[in-house]
This record gives C-alpha cells, structure tokens and sequence, in this order.
C-alpha cells in the first residue's frame, strides 16, 4: 500500500518539498528570533558603558530592565520550541 500511495502522491512531490523547505525557513527564522545570546552580548556592552561612564545609572537600570524582559521572553520562547520539538 505504501508503494501504490507514493506512485499516486509523486505529482505533489514538488508541493511537499516547497512546504518542507518553507517550514525550515520558518524554524530557523523561529530559533533566530529566540536566541538569548545577542541579548546577552547587549546587557556585557551596556555594563562596559556604565563602567566607562557613557551612561548614567538610571539609564543603566532603564535598558537593563528591557533587556532582561527580552532575555527572558527569548528564553521562554525557545523552551516553549524545545518542547514541540
């Protein structure tokens, strides 16, 4: 049955490969979106501001406070992806 199925699906073999590598561009772009380390290096360079005293400590505590909100919110993103996976 497996055989007859796929010698009557072969003309949507192209379709199933345009969704497959759809779906991948999808995922990557996903994984992309969620990875912590770009937030990370951000919150060493806003701390390499603060020492050098380009910026005040409100505005520290300020972008700080954002980042964190974005790190987290990538963190749980990738764990929400982890689990589909």
């Amino acid at each position: 049955m497996g055989l007859v199925t796929q010698l009557l699906t072969l003309p949507l073999a192209p379709v199933r490969g345009a969704v497959w590598v759809m779906d991948q561009v999808v995922l990557t772009a996903e994984r992309q979106q969620c990875d912590p380390e770009p937030v990370r290096q951000q919150l060493a360079a806003l701390e390499r501001e603060l020492l050098d005293g380009r910026i005040t400590e409100e505005e520290f505590d300020r972008r700080e406070d954002d980042l964190l909100d974005e790190l987290e919110r990538r963190q749980a993103h990738q764990r929400r992806l982890q689990a589909h996976s």
